[in-house]
């Protein structure tokens, strides 16, 4: 069994948590680890965040999940300006910004980036889970 889901929310703060809230009863109903679930959870929410704050032009966020009993797979997309990924910096260590390429990329598997200017972003990324079911499950 998966759980598919193609939401189209549009491009404001309040989008955020309902497509989290969406994930983690996606989650649950496979029993995935804690750990892997707010990993998913935070990536999530910094994926879409970026959307929010930077996808200029963009109206709407585009998000796909897929998840199943082994792993999961996120796809969020934007219509907006799009952006230069090789040209994304390494986040200030003292700054408060610039951390959520960084974050995504440490807290999930084969993330990939694609951008193309006026026609939009994409991010995927993916989580393979530990044995699910356990203590600690969500």
């Amino acid at each position: 069994m998966r759980i598919s889901l193609k939401l189209n929310l549009p491009r404001e703060v309040d989008s955020v948590p309902a497509v989290r809230r969406l994930l983690r009863c996606a989650l649950a109903v496979f029993h995935v680890p804690r750990q892997d679930g707010e990993d998913l959870e935070i990536a999530l929410t910094e994926a879409c965040a970026n959307v929010v704050k930077h996808a200029s032009g963009a109206d709407a966020i585009e998000v796909s999940l897929d998840v199943g009993a082994d792993r999961c797979a996120i796809d969020v997309s934007d219509n907006g300006s799009g952006f230069d990924a090789l040209a994304v910096a390494e986040p200030d260590e003292t700054g408060e910004h610039g951390r959520g390429l960084f974050l995504i990329k440490a807290l999930s598997d084969n993330v990939r980036m694609q951008s193309t200017p006026r026609n939009g972003s994409l991010i995927h990324f993916e989580k393979t889970f530990a044995l699910a079911g356990g203590p600690g499950s969500l």
